[in-house]
């Protein structure tokens, strides 16, 4: 998928605003279009249908997140400190911004009618992104009786479950100490 064009990105911000304030399902593209000071007719050139800028914001949000990942990790090569990293922008910032919305349970279930496909396509380039780091500790992770993929995958679930059932995010926090702690046991990292 090409990336978008900074009108496309324009949009995708306002939504996330939007859809903030009101909840997916009584925002209009009206409410977009407005939101980012554009007439509606331009939106709809840009975007068919809330579906499509919903599947859109989720691409962006991975694009991003993967973007300041890999800018950051490039100046360490400390497992524990690349998963926090990862765990920063993957788990406890869209953890903090769900906290801080009023329509949050709405937001994800939206995502979740509309974009099963585009969060099924960021989630695989995340457990990509864990494989990549746990790479260099193949032999080790293989040593102890695990398959490098299968430690990405338990990762992945664990962070994602987290991110979702923590009551709070000193609990979240502690969730994802104790992942990490497993994870550098696991590589002898």
């Amino acid at each position: 998928m090409p990336a978008m064009d900074q009108r496309e990105e324009k949009i995708v911000d306002a939504a996330i605003r939007v859809f903030s304030r009101y909840g997916v399902k009584r925002t209009t593209m009206n409410d977009i279009a407005n939101e980012a000071g554009l007439v509606r007719q331009t939106l709809y050139n840009a975007f068919e249908n809330k579906d499509e800028i919903l599947r859109a914001t989720i691409r962006l949000h991975a694009d991003r997140a993967l973007e300041a990942i890999d800018g950051e990790i490039a100046t360490t090569e400390n497992l524990g400190e690349r998963l926090d990293i990862v765990f920063k922008h993957l788990v406890v910032g869209p953890f903090d911004i769900m906290q801080e919305t009023p329509h949050a349970d709405e937001i994800l279930e939206g995502f979740r009618e509309a974009a099963m496909e585009e969060i099924a396509v960021a989630e695989e380039r995340y457990k990509a992104l864990l494989r990549e780091l746990l790479e260099p500790y193949h032999s080790k992770i293989e040593a102890a009786g695990v398959v490098p993929e299968d430690l990405a995958e338990v990762v992945h679930t664990s962070w994602y479950g987290f991110k979702h059932k923590a009551k709070d995010k000193k609990r979240l926090l502690q969730l994802l100490d104790s992942l990490k702690g497993l994870v550098l046991m696991t590589t002898g990292g």
